[in-house]
């Protein structure tokens, strides 16, 4: 069974910065991307996503303020999120795009939540 573990949530002040962590472990069958999404509340949208040849994305509403990185560990994300704004309040949500032989998925974890609030 795969597991992903997020950390780092919790208050910051609105213009702090807060980093989050995600591994990824277990039976997770070959992973060729993760990426953070958030949830607040609705259907999780996607922050940022990491592919395994490097290739990032994110959504316009945290373009040059967020960053996601691998870490040395593998199956471990991060994502450095600065200048942070009340509208950044939600559930992040650690994913994982997998596939083991015929079957192609996405692993969640459970998230972790982020509050923005002076």
């Amino acid at each position: 069974q795969a597991r992903l573990l997020e950390s780092g949530g919790g208050l910051v002040q609105p213009g702090g910065s807060r980093r989050l962590s995600c591994v990824a472990s277990g039976d997770t069958g070959i992973i060729t991307a993760m990426a953070w999404y958030r949830q607040a509340p609705g259907e999780p949208s996607l922050v940022a996503k990491i592919t395994n040849s490097g290739g990032v994305n994110y959504s316009d509403s945290v373009k040059g303020r967020f960053t996601i990185s691998r870490g040395n560990a593998q199956n471990t994300i991060y994502l450095q999120m600065n200048n942070l704004k009340r509208e950044d309040t939600a559930v992040y949500l650690c994913a994982a795009e997998y596939y083991k032989g015929p079957e192609v998925g996405r692993h969640w974890g459970q998230g972790t939540r982020v509050t923005v609030s002076s």
